[in-house]
């Protein structure tokens, strides 16, 4: 399906519709690409880059700049993954509605984070949980 130009979903449209849906899909696979691009980008960068820094300070500088480098690749790769369960779910039908209670994610919070799987009284409730249990 090819989107009019411009197109944005909007609230007064039925629910995940097909152009909704091929929307939030075009979003994610270029969100994906990105991610994968970047990852590729940073493997040949620390291909290139040599860690024969003469100066102890330099080569802790690079040393450190690395390993913040691969954590947030490490973060883009789980991205990834539930980038790829979004897909999945537009596949199946269960895009865009909650995982708990199976109401409508809604179009604003799905365009702000599109992997979102749960709707925001749900995830509201799930923070509030995670909070609780790490003050014990």
């Amino acid at each position: 399906m090819t989107l009019p130009l411009n197109y944005k979903p909007t609230e007064k449209e039925p629910y995940m519709n097909e152009r909704q849906l091929e929307y939030f899909r075009q979003k994610l696979m270029k969100w994906r690409e990105d991610l994968q691009k970047e990852s590729v980008e940073t493997l040949h960068h620390m291909q290139e880059e040599t860690l024969n820094e003469p100066d102890v300070n330099d080569r802790a500088s690079t040393e450190t700049d690395r390993s913040l480098e691969l954590r947030t690749r490490d973060r883009e790769r789980k991205l990834i993954v539930k980038i790829n369960q979004a897909l999945e779910r537009i596949d199946n039908g269960t895009y865009g509605f909650c995982e708990e209670t199976g109401v409508p994610i809604g179009i604003a919070r799905l365009i702000a984070r599109p992997i979102a799987t749960l709707c925001l009284e749900a995830q509201e409730i799930h923070e509030r949980l995670e909070k609780t249990h790490r003050e014990e």
